[in-house]
């Protein structure tokens, strides 16, 4: 049977410098499961791939759609798929590269079933928050699916109005909706996680972080800033900056807030795959045993 590898971790691990190592070896190209370098107007701050990089190994959903779309992961899920059948007419193995967690569950199990929303509720949640802030959204939140309330990050505005949101729509707690579904792949997944030590990763963090700044984080940010409402870029690393172009804080605290989220996001990403029980993890430089797994398992 076919089979995809899956190569994830956190961010800043080392999965890109691996991945074209891999892809090279294994003779295919990188499907990237990456939910912001998929955006073309954000370079610098999602660290997309080098030209270098690019040019060394086809690589799929990477810059190929706007800010503008509107893109989710029920759609990357359906682009993707319909790529991986195709691909695999030329290939028996394929990689697949990202630190989405979710973005890598619609490839291998399918995002959940949830119903489709009236916008006329989407909006009624949008002008609740505009009018009473967040808290008000997760208190109704708990309410309802506190186990929901407990997985997802209710720090993010977004996460948090669209759990209500289907809550609302469906009746029944989001968190029971999502354990209700699953798909069956017609070809084999094999998970490779990157892990190193915590201090190592926040250090490597750091030092990423800086280097966008040096490459011209600052001035990306400011050509987008007209735009910062669109929801591709409340994320880290543009919001903190408009929140220094809005004179909120100075550049200085929106570097260290950047370096801080960044962390944090990181946090939550080895709390996610560490949901997982398929997962063969491996320290960057194992790349003869990982070669071994993939050709042997």
């Amino acid at each position: 049977m076919k089979r995809l590898v899956v190569l994830l971790g956190a961010t800043c691990v080392g999965k890109t410098d691996l991945s074209i190592r891999l892809a090279q070896y294994m003779q295919c190209p990188i499907i990237s499961s990456d939910s912001r370098q998929i955006y073309r107007e954000m370079t610098t701050g999602t660290a997309v791939p080098e030209k270098e990089q690019i040019n060394a190994v086809q690589h799929y959903f990477i810059q190929s759609r706007s800010i503008f779309d509107d893109y989710t992961a029920g759609k990357f899920e359906s682009d993707a798929i319909e790529l991986i059948d195709n691909l695999f007419k030329q290939h028996e193995q394929l990689l697949m590269v990202g630190g989405s967690g979710l973005y890598i569950d619609a490839v291998c199990k399918g995002i959940d079933a949830i119903p489709a929303t009236e916008n006329w509720l989407r909006q009624s949640i949008i002008e609740r928050y505009k009018n009473e802030g967040i808290e008000s959204l997760r208190f109704e939140l708990k309410r309802l699916d506190k186990e929901i309330y407990n997985q997802i990050d209710i720090k993010n505005p977004q996460r948090v109005m669209r759990a209500l949101e289907v809550c609302l729509t469906s009746g029944k707690p989001y968190s029971k909706l999502k354990r209700n579904f699953a798909k069956t792949r017609n070809f084999d997944i094999l998970k490779i996680g990157l892990q190193i030590s915590r201090n190592e990763l926040y250090g490597k963090i750091n030092s990423r972080i800086d280097k966008m700044f040096e490459q011209g984080l600052l001035d990306e940010a400011r050509q987008l800033y007209r735009y910062r409402d669109v929801n591709a870029l409340k994320t880290v690393g543009y919001k903190e900056i408009f929140e220094y172009v809005d004179g909120k804080i100075s550049l200085d605290e929106a570097i260290n807030l950047i370096k801080r989220n960044t962390r944090r996001y990181a946090k939550r990403q080895i709390s996610w795959f560490a949901r997982y029980n398929d997962i063969h993890w491996f320290h960057p430089d194992d790349f003869e045993e990982i070669i071994k797994l993939c050709v042997h398992n």
